[in-house]
Parts: C-alpha cells; sequence; structure tokens
C-alpha cells in the first residue's frame, strides 16, 4: 500500500517566506527613512544657507538686511535699493523713517541677495506689502519662509522677541522632528529650533497641543507628535 505524500510547506519553506517578507518590509522601512532623511537634509541646508547669509551679511556691513538703512548707497539692485530704518531689528510692520520700508522682513531677502550673500535673484519693489516667490525665498514644501524680529515661536506663538528664521508652514512633522534632534535638543518648546504657528501661502497655521497637531500639547515639556502624521508644521530657528 502506498504511503500518501505529505501536502502542504515544509518548516523550512515557511522560515524562507518568513525571511523574504521581513527583509521586503525591512527594504520598506528602509526606504521611507531614505526619503524622509532627504527631506530633513532639504530644510536643514535652506536653514543654514540663510543663517550663513544673515551673519556674513552683518559682518561686512555692520547692519542687518532688510533693516540696513544705507542699502541704498551700497548695495546694488536693479533700479536702486530699498532700505530699512536702521535700528537693529528686522520686522513686519516696521516704522518707517526717511523713506525706509515698513516690511523689513520681505525686504531682507532682497539685500542678502544683492549682496551676494544668498543664492537666487529676490526682489522686493519699493512699497510692497506682501510677500511671494518674486521676494522671498520658499521650502522644500513650496511654503514662504520669513526672517523677522518677534516672538512667533514657542508655546502658543509666545516666544521673548528675537530674530528668528520661519522654515514656513506645510512641513510634515515627522521632518521637523528628525532635524530637530539631529541639530538641537529634540524639543518643539525649547532650544534654539522651536514650533511655530507661522502661516503663508494662504495655508492655515500649523496647530499645536491636540491628537492631530504638530505637538502633543502646548506645554514646555511636550514632544513632537509624530504619530499625528500632520503635514502642516513650521519651526522658527533663533539667531
Amino acid at each position: 500500500m502506498r504511503t500518501q505524500e505529505q501536502q502542504g510547506s515544509t518548516l523550512v519553506e515557511i522560515v524562507i517566506v518568513v525571511l523574504i517578507i521581513g527583509m521586503i518590509v525591512a527594504a520598506v522601512l528602509k526606504g521611507q527613512e531614505m526619503v524622509t532623511s532627504g527631506k530633513v537634509k532639504r530644510v536643514a541646508s535652506q536653514l543654514d544657507e540663510v543663517r550663513a547669509a544673515y551673519f556674513g551679511f552683518e559682518d561686512r556691513y555692520r547692519g542687518l538686511p532688510g533693516d540696513y538703512a544705507q542699502a541704498d548707497v551700497h548695495l546694488n539692485c536693479p533700479g536702486g535699493c530699498p532700505k530699512g530704518n536702521g535700528d537693529s531689528r528686522i520686522r513686519e510692520a516696521e516704522t518707517p523713517s526717511a523713506g525706509s520700508e515698513v516690511r523689513e522682513d520681505i525686504l531682507v531677502w532682497t539685500h542678502l541677495s544683492s549682496a551676494g550673500f544668498l543664492k537666487g535673484d529676490y526682489r522686493m519693489v519699493a512699497g510692497s506689502t506682501a510677500a511671494d516667490a518674486q521676494n522671498t525665498p520658499v521650502n522644500p514644501y513650496s511654503a514662504l519662509a520669513q526672517l523677522a524680529f518677534d516672538g512667533r515661536y514657542g508655546v502658543a506663538g509666545g516666544g521673548a522677541l528675537h530674530h528668528n528664521l520661519k522654515t514656513g508652514p506645510q512641513v510634515p512633522v515627522e521632518v521637523l522632528a528628525e532635524l530637530d534632534r539631529k541639530t538641537d535638543d529634540g524639543k518643539p518648546y525649547d532650544g534654539a529650533l522651536q514650533f511655530s504657528t507661522f502661516a503663508a501661502n494662504g495655508a492655515p497655521a500649523p496647530q499645536e497641543g491636540a491628537s492631530t497637531a504638530c505637538t502633543a500639547a502646548a506645554e514646555a515639556a511636550a514632544p513632537w507628535n509624530i504619530t499625528a502624521g500632520n503635514t502642516n508644521c513650521g519651526a522658527a530657528l533663533l539667531l
């Protein structure tokens, strides 16, 4: 009498299948990690470039870009360079003096690019009151950045008045969390890189302190809310 052949998979075959599935999952996770790492590098690169340009300008001209009162004399802009009021503050709503501009936070990019410290050709027309892609850089997610003297960072946008560079909104929370871990202290409300509600491009302001928000709570010790997967977050780098 012939014995019936054994049906089904052997233990070895099952182990091989499990190993293959494990390798596929690991490859997918590694790919996602590499994508996130690439995005982090792009955001970090832009912050580093602007920070270096800001301090380079200050060192050369003994004044701040955007606020520089001698820009019409010392900078070469087509048609002449708009100037700031020279009070050592780059403000979004500055008090004009001797023909200076109100939106020094927009003018800063014209000064930096005209002086050769920043890549690109940003041009603010005198009297401009709105930021756009012609006068302001955009982040890797196509949202406008900002450099200004204010406290729009930290818990509920209540940070101490300080010159800071905002990434602009529309940055995924996992990108900012990884950037913070790599360059600062990993905390959204502490250190040189902090959460910011700054909004641009008509997008809603980044949210904090909720299950679907960029931070887990609106309090100093709260972490970045990575599990939320929020794609409209932003941060400010203190200069």
